[in-house]
């Protein structure tokens, strides 16, 4: 597969996880210096990782948040909350990443995540029933 179909498929991908709207708004907000970075984003991560047939949309969510939480880049994790709710996940299985993320990476990268999770939480309308 060339370049330009990875990009393609890729950036099929990213907006089914994200939007539209949401997709575009990232790609744009480094203008032209960006461009070559959205382009790796595209054809690399989404065109590439994310649609490799080892691991479902859903896990590699999760897998995402655990290393966002885990690297405590907050933005970053929001923004795969929300994929990951789109791929399927619960915010009981969320939830469960992020008491991992307590033990193995420190209580402040849980309790940030945690954070960022309610917030998308709330936006969405997910995890009212996390008991």
């Amino acid at each position: 597969m060339d370049t330009e179909q990875l990009y393609e498929r890729g950036l099929k991908r990213r907006k089914e996880m994200f939007g539209s709207a949401s997709v575009e708004q990232r790609m744009n907000a480094l203008g032209e210096f960006g461009k070559p970075l959205q382009q790796i984003i595209n054809g690399y991560a989404y065109g590439d990782i994310w649609n490799r047939p080892g691991l479902s949309p859903k896990i590699r969510s999760l897998v995402m948040i655990g290393m966002m939480a885990a690297s405590n880049h907050p933005p970053e994790l929001r923004v795969h909350l929300r994929g990951a709710l789109a791929n399927g996940c619960t915010a009981e299985e969320i939830r469960e990443v992020l008491l991992q993320i307590a033990l193995y990476c420190g209580i402040p990268a849980s309790l940030e995540a945690h954070h960022a999770a309610l917030e998308v939480f709330a936006a969405s309308g997910a995890g009212q029933s996390t008991e």
